[in-house]
């Protein structure tokens, strides 16, 4: 089973500002929450700051989690509402899957390219095993522009099972190199960020993360449940990949 986990996070703790600028300190927070070993089955989460006073905690899970370390030390845990956190069994949604339904969505993304890298003094090209070789001569760059970051996007939906249909009205997309007689795409980036950490090898990470919002119709079931249980692109253990999907709020025909 897989549930999908909601939780308030109380941005003005000191607990919380630290899990909220360093993505390596809440994935531990996140792997804390399951029984389970993080090497035997795959976590995802992202953070929603849409309301930065009540930025959200959004995780998938296969083990059913328990939050309560995490509300104890970055939440409201005496609030009087409750509400702390959600925890819902994700497989109503997947059964919800079918070709050509459409649903809103949200992603955040570490949109990457794979860039050459300059050979070093003493390196010799051709005389290692060919993918070797494109390994150790290659090396994953992010994309740092918004047009870039949505290409990345929309190159890739097939390949998750989706396909985003045209924008029923104008989402203001004009960076895309698109002529008049072709629709814009019915998303957009809500939020684009440098984020930069140093792990505990003491090793910098920057990651280019972008925040995509839209619509999408299904166009393979199989596909588009795995994206959803595995993940997008890379970074997931730093709040990236979790693609989440919502009911269309107007109906499909």
């Amino acid at each position: 089973m897989t549930y999908l986990s909601r939780i308030r996070i109380n941005p003005l703790r000191q607990q919380s500002r630290e899990l909220l600028s360093n993505p390596q300190t809440m994935h531990s927070h996140v792997c804390a929450a399951i029984p389970a070993t993080p090497d035997t089955e795959r976590l995802l989460w992202r953070l929603d700051t849409d309301n930065p006073q009540r930025p959200h905690l959004i995780a998938l899970t296969r083990s059913k989690p328990d939050w309560t370390h995490l509300v104890e030390a970055a939440g409201w845990p005496a609030a009087d509402d409750g509400g702390h956190c959600d925890i819902a069994d994700y497989t109503p949604l997947l059964a919800q899957l079918a070709i050509g339904r459409e649903f809103t969505f949200r992603l955040t993304a570490n949109p990457v390219q794979n860039m050459p890298r300059p050979l070093r003094n003493g390196d010799t090209a051709g005389a290692e095993d060919p993918k070797t070789r494109q390994r150790r001569s290659s090396v994953r760059t992010g994309h740092r522009t918004y047009a870039h970051q949505l290409n990345w996007l929309l190159k890739r939906t097939a390949g998750y099972g989706f396909q985003i249909p045209d924008a029923r009205t104008d989402p203001g997309l004009s960076i895309l190199p698109l002529d008049e007689s072709t629709p814009a795409p019915d998303v957009r980036i809500i939020h684009r960020d440098r984020v930069s950490f140093n792990k505990k090898n003491r090793r910098q990470v920057v990651l280019h993360v972008a925040t995509f919002q839209g619509r999408l119709q299904v166009t393979d079931t199989d596909l588009l449940a795995r994206a959803l249980l595995n993940g997008v692109g890379p970074a997931k253990a730093y709040g990236c990949g979790l693609l989440t999907l919502a009911p269309s709020r107007r109906p499909n025909g």
